[in-house]
């Protein structure tokens, strides 16, 4: 069985449409950001919270404005620069975080902040107060090797472009199994270490898996909790996600493009479909019946 992966969608950048009028010359050369943290179920059964505080996020700046002070100033817009490379801060408050309690698509907004337009290829999350808490209430606090110092970087390829007037986003996939490694075994856990996976989505090209698990018992129909659905490209995992309680799941941020999906349980025969398309901005649809081993 392959290994547990869970796919936390932590960030979602949206520029918003922007009204101009002769009164503010700079509203065309700016767009509104957002910023989003979303989770899916987490595959330990004895963990019962893995919490992150996020206290910056700010956006490495590569578009052709000048940015300088004056519009800077009439946006309260922040800008740090390391090296030649402006940052664009989005926002600076502790934002506490259950990732386990953001589960199937579920989003938690962290900024809404006007920024110029332009192209952004470097996002940097800041974080702290990395801990895991079990079920029986042990808590592991967790080292982050460099979440609060220089932040945990995570390349948009290719850029994510912010137009006035349209809507751009972009999903960042936090792969929290690779992320929270349990040391002693998933069933004897004596601690974790703590070392993040992300991987960013454009989701002006990208779209929703979602659907159903079941099994047939007795002529009906009945969700399947806890199955494995893990997304493949040419062999190499994108992502995964589990279904929940009633059999459904949804696994957002999907690039666009051809997929082959398999789904498994212990106990169960595994499913595997191939060529399943994913369009840009929109949901497919798909199900399934698991069998029981023989």
């Amino acid at each position: 069985m392959k290994s547990n992966i869970l796919a936390i969608a932590i960030i979602t950048l949206s520029t918003l449409m922007m009204s101009c009028s002769d009164d503010n010359e700079v509203t065309s050369d700016y767009g509104k950001l957002s910023v989003k943290l979303t989770d899916a179920p987490f595959p330990h059964d004895l963990v019962a919270e893995a919490n992150v505080t996020i206290f910056k996020v700010d956006a490495r700046y590569k578009g052709d404005i000048n940015l300088d002070d004056e519009m800077i100033d009439s946006t309260s817009t922040t800008v740090e620069t390391d090296g030649d490379n402006p940052f664009i801060v989005l926002m600076e408050d502790e934002v506490q975080v259950n990732l386990l309690e953001l589960t199937n698509g579920v989003t938690k907004n962290l900024a809404d902040i006007d920024v110029p337009v332009g192209t952004y290829d470097l996002i940097r999350v800041y974080v702290e107060g990395i801990n895991v808490v079990l079920k029986d209430g042990t808590t592991y606090d967790l080292k982050v090797p460099s979440g609060s110092q220089s932040g945990i970087k995570i390349f948009i390829k290719p850029g994510l472009n912010v137009s006035g007037g349209l809507t751009s986003d972009l999903l960042l996939d936090f792969d929290v199994s690779r992320s929270f490694v349990a040391k002693g075994g998933t069933q004897n856990i004596t601690g974790f270490n703590f070392k993040p996976v992300i991987k960013a989505s454009n989701m002006s090209t990208a779209g929703t898996l979602t659907g159903i698990v079941t099994e047939l018992q007795e002529e009906t129909l009945f969700g399947v909790e806890g199955a494995q659905i893990a997304v493949f490209v040419a062999d190499t995992l994108n992502t995964t996600t589990f279904s929940d309680v009633d059999g459904s799941y949804m696994l957002i941020g999907l690039d666009a493009g051809s997929y082959t999906v398999e789904v498994e349980k212990e106990g169960y025969i595994m499913q595997t479909v191939d060529n399943v398309q994913i369009d840009a901005a929109n949901k497919t649809v798909l199900d399934f019946e698991l069998t029981l081993e023989d």
